[in-house]
């Protein structure tokens, strides 16, 4: 939904002056559109790009040396009126012809071709160009009939950088018209775009599925299926361009990965990272990709993938100068992957223990890491919801990944027959290290203290327990300054060590002081729905954060009634899974 609106009806037309606004040195407001603030030379064919508003940068975006010359823009998603587009063009010829391009849409098409028949009955020698690379919306057989989308960008690019070079205009159009032919492009969508004044979204993809070969209007697509992994989203885009692959076609090709508006150019990045390596595979050369938002559609969530098989004289112009508000660059050199050295990760040697008892100390250790990992791991979801309350929502990812990260080093620490302080030490370093943040930072120096409890020559006993159980205390609380009554994990600390202890002494055993300690650190845990945050970034929230548990102090409680239960089963093994969902199903009550 556009938040930043005012009249619906003027948004558009706002927007480019606001555009126009930033960006005097590349361009003039017109009414109707822009035009290059520093006219190319007197000759040079016009390229004037066009359609309706929206999908910023384009269409005023790609106004500058060498890209266009004028775009004219039309209201949202709809094609600019035949007046406008005469006007602009008008001003924008330097005598040497003009160039109309546009998206293959009946409005453009209808517009477009009005203007240019009267602009030719005025003397102008104008020639059009309507992108057509959009592959779900038409067959290789009929491809005129195909819509323009994100590949206006690059056809767009050449047919300006052409122009620039000085070339005639029936020579820009006979590259316009190859460029054309030889570029193609597919997306998907996540979630719909919703007008500017609008409540409720043009149309709607279900949760956790994608709608493949969507316009860049809402239009319908060819199909829906569930959202993938990333490997598998990159192969689905990948392998329909491949298939378009003209026979004889040149293997370098000009790439871009577009996001449509709300998709994060992080999730663009992760995407491209599993995209290179099909290229190499497939022996195409990448000649300067792009990955970014160049034809977006409002806040849609989605995004393309667009392929242009270059020949000599189209990859010259795609290399060539430019500068404009979408796209600036000088002279480009080199290819596109870039083959990234990672040094292998350095083989940790861990010191045997020197005794059996040692060896399934580490054994045991390990085992319960396992059992946090997977524990964290089914409640990540519902810490998150917690967290995200008062908080910035990433406690549950950060414990899962720092106890996942830790459950792995942990393995590797007891297969290599190390004892129960060197995996827990070992483990407490890779959980700080994966989950990072002031909590990973907190749970691995209070796990690396836990582990100075311990002999690696000999299995835990409640007095090194409860000894571990302290020092972890003791060091979170030096390092984080919290106390109990903050609304910090401490509030679980705190009473679960103090009631493990004092359960000892009073000559209970080991199994049900520890569980007796979890039972007291579940129920402060809880109590700090009527605390006040004073730690951390939940303290800005203040009252706002009443009534709802510490995210923090709902994971410690979780992990030590997770270690009592293997206690209970004498460290034997991970535990199965009806403890494991009971042990969560108390993370979910708290939310």
């Amino acid at each position: 939904m556009t938040k930043i609106c005012g009249d619906a009806s003027t948004f558009a037309a706002s927007a480019l002056r606001g555009f126009s606004l930033l960006h005097p040195d590349l361009v003039r407001y017109v009414r109707g559109g822009v035009l290059r603030a520093t006219p190319g030379r007197r000759g040079k064919v016009a390229v004037v790009l066009g359609g309706g508003s929206g999908h910023y940068p384009a269409f005023a975006g790609y106004v500058g040396p060498g890209f266009g010359d004028a775009a004219v823009a039309g209201d949202i998603f709809a094609s600019p009126s035949t007046q406008a587009i005469k006007s602009i063009a008008r001003q924008a010829d330097l005598d040497g012809g003009i160039i109309l391009g546009y998206g293959n849409y009946a409005g453009d098409v209808l517009n477009f071709g009005i203007a240019a028949d009267r602009l030719r009955e005025e003397g102008y020698d104008v020639r059009v160009l309507a992108t057509a690379d959009d592959v779900a919306s038409s067959d290789a057989s009929t491809r005129e009939k195909r819509r323009g989308i994100a590949g206006d960008l690059v056809i767009f690019r050449i047919v300006g950088a052409a122009a620039e070079a000085g070339l005639t205009l029936d020579e820009v159009e006979e590259v316009a018209q190859r460029v054309n032919r030889q570029t193609c492009t597919f997306g998907v969508a996540f979630d719909g775009c919703t007008l500017p004044g609008e409540k409720e979204k043009l149309f709607e993809v279900p949760k956790n599925r994608m709608a493949l070969g969507l316009g860049v209007h809402g239009e319908p697509g060819i199909d829906e299926q569930d959202v993938p992994d990333p490997e598998h989203l990159a192969q689905i885009l990948f392998d329909r361009l491949l298939a378009e692959l003209p026979e004889g076609a040149s293997r370098r090709v000009a790439v871009l990965l577009n996001g449509l508006g709300s998709t994060k150019q992080e999730e663009l990045f992760v995407l491209w990272d599993r995209l290179v390596p099909m290229f190499e595979k497939a022996g195409l050369t990448l000649v300067a990709p792009l990955v970014g938002e160049y034809v977006t559609s409002l806040d849609m969530a989605g995004c393309s993938l667009t392929l242009t098989w270059l020949d000599e004289d189209l990859e010259r112009y795609w290399r060539s100068p430019v500068e404009s508000a979408a796209l600036s660059h000088g002279q480009l050199s080199g290819d596109g992957i870039t083959r990234l050295e990672v040094p292998e990760e350095t083989e940790i040697l861990y010191m045997r223990s020197g005794t059996a008892q040692g060896r399934r100390g580490g054994t045991c250790v390990a085992a319960v890491m396992d059992h946090l990992a997977r524990t964290l791991a089914e409640a990540e979801s519902d810490l998150g919801h917690i967290d995200a309350v008062v908080g910035d929502g990433d406690h549950g990812q950060g414990m899962a990944r720092g106890s996942a990260a830790a459950a792995k080093v942990a393995r590797a620490a007891a297969d290599a027959g190390a004892g129960p302080a060197t995996v827990l030490a070992s483990a407490a370093d890779a959980w700080a290290d994966r989950a990072g943040g002031t909590s990973g930072a907190l749970w691995g120096e209070g796990l690396r203290a836990f582990s100075l409890a311990f002999d690696d020559n000999s299995l835990p006993d409640a007095q090194q327990l409860s000894g571990g159980a302290r020092n972890s205390m003791e060091r979170i609380m030096e390092l984080g300054r919290a106390k109990p009554g903050d609304k910090t994990l401490v509030d679980a600390l705190v009473p679960f060590v103090e009631t493990l202890e004092k359960a000892l002494a009073a000559g209970h055993g080991l199994v049900e002081a520890w569980q007796m300690g979890a039972q007291a650190s579940h129920e402060a845990a809880q109590a700090t729905r009527d605390l006040l945050p004073r730690m951390g970034r939940a303290k800005m929230h203040g009252e706002r954060s009443k009534g709802h548990p510490d995210a923090g102090a709902l994971s410690l409680a979780l992990c030590a009634r997770i270690v009592g239960e293997d206690l209970g089963r004498g460290l034997a093994s991970p535990g199965g899974e009806g403890d494991q969902t009971e042990a969560v199903r108390l993370v979910k009550a708290g939310r």
